[in-house]
């Protein structure tokens, strides 16, 4: 199975780490500007072919901005970097494990940006519902900006089990919610810890609120009740990675 691939940042981390995956390569005609260069360029080295179409072929492989550049790729599956059933395993093989859990993210966009900000912070693997999470797709790779190819998206079945299953392993689940008493900077976040996202306006859901160990929240001095939950994920990720001295 095939899938498309689009966007500048997104195609350019495939050519370095998956150039094997691209079918097929089409960069707009008449784009020759420095990035557009460098992408060609970067092409060539790693001996993928490419063609020079109208926008309008372009247009018709994706509805998306696709800035120029369009590839076909190789589907591979989420569970190809990290499968529910080892994820346990593999996170008891790291010293202090820090997993970022998206509970109801449907938006493909927030998830794209949820895994760009978790392979900054340096999270070992992201957690997701199967039933009830966006579509790694064209869209949440773009917005990942090569993330996607690098941080383990692991589906699982039943949430709230894989929440034990996490505790089981040694972390502790640090919910995030507007009812919380504390703030996320007096909670430590230096331990092994999986950090629970939950979907805007909904939050976490009930089940996965009682499995937590510690509730948290972000001080909100304005009119406003919530952050966009990708930007929340980012602040969150960072003070973790803050407390850890990274």
């Amino acid at each position: 199975m095939s899938e498309v691939a689009f966007g500048i940042h997104a195609v350019n981390s495939l050519l370095r780490r998956s150039p094997d995956r691209i079918l097929s390569l089409s960069i707009q005609v008449d784009r020759n500007d420095k990035r557009i260069q460098e992408l060609v360029s970067l092409a060539q080295n790693q001996g993928v072919a490419l063609a020079r179409v109208p926008k309008a072929e372009l247009d018709q492989l994706t509805t998306e901005r696709h800035q120029g550049v369009v590839a076909v790729i190789e589907r591979i599956e989420t569970t190809a970097l990290l499968s529910e059933r080892d994820l346990p395993s593999f996170l008891g093989a790291i010293a202090c494990p820090l997993v970022l859990v998206l509970d109801g993210v449907t938006d493909p966009h927030n998830l794209g940006a949820c895994l760009r900000s978790a392979d900054a912070a340096g999270v070992h693997a992201v957690v997701v519902p199967k039933d009830n999470s966006a579509e790694l797709n064209a869209t949440a790779r773009k917005v990942a900006s090569g993330a996607a190819d690098v941080v383990p998206l692991v589906s699982v079945t039943n949430l709230a089990r894989t929440l034990k299953a996490l505790k089981d392993a040694g972390l502790w689940v640090i919910g995030t919610t507007g009812d919380a008493d504390v703030l996320v900077y007096e909670q430590d976040l230096a331990l092994p810890a999986a950090i629970v996202m939950g979907a805007e306006g909904a939050g976490m859901r009930r089940l996965t609120t009682e499995a937590c160990d510690f509730l948290v929240k972000l001080p909100m001095l304005g009119a406003v009740s919530s952050l966009n939950v990708s930007v929340a994920t980012g602040i969150i990720l960072f003070e973790a990675v803050r407390q850890r001295g990274a």
